[in-house]
């Protein structure tokens, strides 16, 4: 039985993809407290929605960063 081995571009695709997961991560929830403190600023929307936007898309790019690390350690079916 023949050992497969770790696609080492993929993997390395997949830690690129978890920097910026982890920079949505720090993003996100500052967004969002800056836009609460300051309710009564015209930018408030705009920037209430970004940060929420930039939550769900650190949600996302979660799951999609562990999805291309799995296809990395165990192929593609």
């Amino acid at each position: 039985m023949e050992q497969q081995r770790t696609d080492k571009k993929l993997f390395a695709k997949s830690f690129k993809y978890f920097a910026y997961t982890l920079a949505l991560m720090f993003i996100a929830p500052i967004l969002i407290y800056q836009a609460f403190k300051n309710e009564g600023h015209p930018f408030y929307w705009p920037v209430l929605i970004t940060g929420v936007l930039s939550a769900f898309a650190a949600i996302a790019m979660g799951f999609y960063s562990i999805k291309i690390m799995l296809q990395a350690f165990f192929g593609k079916k």
